[in-house]
């Protein structure tokens, strides 16, 4: 299944399918170079948009939920890719150490944890979980939907490790992206593997750095490809000292929508497009969908409503909203049954190890859909994404779209790795 674009605006999407298809020796042996020099991050789910005349993706995840909207016919895959991952960084492990987010009671999430937590038992390794919920004191069961539960374990602290009472790994995962700042039972930890590392955290982490990454990611893809960057790359801004309860930066806000909006109307007028071009306004840092607003007129930041402002003030876990990256916006013209979707791609290491569409009927085609009323499609990617149908019409063949699609995630993965090299704090530094 192939979710029909509803645009006449395919020419470039096709062209595109069709050069990556023709160019799969050289894409494979260009990402092949790429992770001998760079270490990938050790899971990511990359958000995708698929505008019919542009496919870009529009935000990185290194701490993804939502594993468990994955199919069991991707298991055998992510099993594989897990086993290929912990060979690499600690070869004789045999206990994991699997901390997660703190909210308990959100079902769905904790589904996910329990995919983790079968992916890497399967893998051959003894998973257990460590809250850093200090209100967990002892083990605590929780009960899943399906009948079964999750054993949640308080976290002890020995010098130099962490591990749980009788239970000390030789790698700790990390499911919980640090929004509320780095915990101090994590740090220092030098004796064990911490992945990802604590810089991967939105306590440190920024969108635009991965942006800028990804920029200079594009430019040397489009390179190999001899097409034009614009075509797979969201273009984008940031404006640093936002206050938006007090109107603090909306200055900054304003000149950089506007010289966004200039810049995507000139592509626009270059490809031929009869869109109204849009920004999508977000905090730097964060998640779960939080702080996003959609501009069309740079004139809206100015006379934001009260409910809007709240909105863009505070994100997970109540954090204050200070940095913002403006983004170019990513129409999504792909539907399912009638309401808008997005390809979400799902990675362990390098490689892609399945993914879902993200569905959301009460949502345009020019909006945020990770927010209440989405749902998820995980049909689509139920063939391999690694194992293209060449000679099939482009736009007409699965395998092809998500072959695709799995290029423009490895790209952003490989985005994420210089982002995350570019940024750590221990990095050795040659003169």
């Amino acid at each position: 299944m192939v979710p029909h674009l509803i645009t006449a605006l395919t020419g470039p999407i096709n062209e595109l399918e069709q050069r990556i298809l023709e160019s799969l020796p050289a894409i494979e042996r260009w990402f092949r170079l790429e992770w001998m020099e760079h270490t990938p991050p050790f899971y990511t789910s990359v958000d995708l948009r698929n505008a019919g005349f542009k496919l870009a993706p529009v935000d990185t995840n290194l701490f993804p939920g939502g594993f468990n909207n994955l199919t069991e016919a991707m298991l055998p895959l992510a099993v594989q890719a897990a086993m290929a991952a912990i060979e690499k960084i600690c070869p004789e492990a045999k206990n994991l150490l699997l901390v997660p987010e703190k909210h308990t009671r959100n079902t769905f999430y904790l589904t996910n944890v329990q995919r983790l937590v079968q992916i890497f038992t399967q893998a051959g390794l003894n998973v257990r979980l460590g809250t850093l919920d200090e209100a967990i004191t002892a083990p605590t069961e929780i009960a899943l939907p399906d009948g079964s539960g999750l054993k949640l374990e308080p976290l002890v602290r020995t010098r130099g490790r962490l591990g749980l009472k009788d239970f000390d790994p030789c790698t700790i995962l990390l499911n919980n992206d640090l929004s509320a700042g780095i915990p101090r039972v994590l740090e220092n930890l030098h004796e064990q593997y911490l992945l990802p590392p604590l810089h991967a955290g939105w306590a440190v982490r920024r969108k635009t750095n991965h942006f800028q990454a990804y920029e200079e990611v594009a430019k040397k893809f489009a390179k190999l490809l001899g097409m034009d960057p614009w075509l797979i790359n969201p273009l984008f801004a940031r404006c640093g000292e936002v206050n938006f309860g007090d109107g603090t930066g909306s200055d900054c806000l304003m000149s950089n929508a506007e010289t966004l909006l200039a810049k995507i109307r000139r592509k626009y007028k270059e490809y031929g497009i009869n869109e109204k071009p849009f920004i999508i306004v977000k905090a730097d840092a964060g998640t779960y969908g939080m702080g996003i607003m959609t501009v069309r007129d740079p004139k809206e930041l100015v006379d934001l409503n009260r409910k809007t402002r709240n909105k863009m003030s505070v994100i997970k876990d109540g954090q204050e909203v200070s940095e913002v990256i403006l983004q170019e916006g990513v129409p999504t013209y792909e539907r399912v049954n009638d309401a808008v979707a997005e390809p979400v791609v799902y990675m362990i290491d390098r490689y892609v190890v399945g993914g879902f569409y993200r569905v959301n009927a009460e949502r345009g085609i020019d909006e945020n859909l990770n927010s209440p009323g989405a749902s998820f499609v995980p049909l689509a990617f139920d063939e391999s994404a690694h194992l293209p149908r060449p000679g099939a019409k482009p736009g007409a063949s699965a395998p092809n779209r998500f072959y695709m699609y799995g290029v423009i995630a490895r790209l952003a993965t490989v985005a994420a790795s210089y982002e995350l090299e570019a940024t750590d704090p221990d990095a050795e530094i040659y003169e």
